[in-house]
């Protein structure tokens, strides 16, 4: 199977939002961090003539978080994240900057890692890999690794934000590295689609696990 992956630039700092899609002809997508613009967002799924079937969410930080109530009451569809992080969307007003005016909501679906989720005909394999944010999930199927804010082309998350821990992140692209083959397309948060090969053999941030 090769996944249909459609990416949108959503919100005040664009921040990648994924739908997803078994094939070019499937009638149901997962919504990947529906970070804003759900409006747009559900126009968009109109187009591709596809229903959502679940929201996965990677991390509780506001920008990956905007359009999550919108999206999920307009399309029915269940919330999934993580267990640790549920309360940075049951009250996203409390970190989001003070100018934004956020929906909040409530998960149906909670999450530790280590889960198969079978959503719009594709099995996803949830990872725990903390450092950026305390309870940060990605999200594995069929060869594309959703990273979230853990992982970029040419760089790596944030460790400077409450509940960072460098060391933790190092840790969590370690076992990704070692779970996923090179040629893994790594579609993240922020950026354009990478390889988990050419961010381990050319990333400036990774120099410690080329060495290890």
């Amino acid at each position: 199977m090769s996944l249909a992956v459609q990416r949108h630039e959503l919100g005040p700092i664009a921040t990648n939002c994924y739908v997803v899609s078994a094939s070019d002809e499937a009638t149901e997508a997962v919504v990947i961090d529906a970070g804003g613009d759900a409006a747009e967002l559900g126009r968009e799924l109109e187009r591709l003539g596809v229903t959502c079937a679940g929201i996965l969410i990677t991390h509780g930080h506001w920008d990956h978080l905007g359009g999550v109530a919108d999206l999920a009451e307009a399309a029915g569809a269940p919330v999934h994240m993580a267990a640790g992080e549920r309360i940075a969307l049951e009250r996203i007003n409390d970190f989001a900057p003070a100018e934004l005016s956020l929906r909040p909501y409530t998960p149906e679906v909670l999450l530790e890692g280590d889960e198969t989720l079978d959503l719009a005909g594709i099995t996803f394999q949830t990872l725990l890999v903390p450092g950026h944010s305390p309870a940060h999930l990605a999200y594995y199927a069929e060869g594309c690794l959703f990273s979230g804010d853990v992982l970029f082309a040419g760089s790596v998350g944030r460790t400077d934000l409450p509940f960072g821990d460098w060391d933790t992140l190092v840790a969590s692209i370690r076992l990704l590295a070692d779970r996923f083959p090179p040629g893994t397309i790594v579609y993240p948060g922020h950026g354009p689609e990478t390889t988990l090969g050419d961010e381990l053999a050319r990333n400036p941030f990774l120099a410690e696990l080329r060495a290890s």
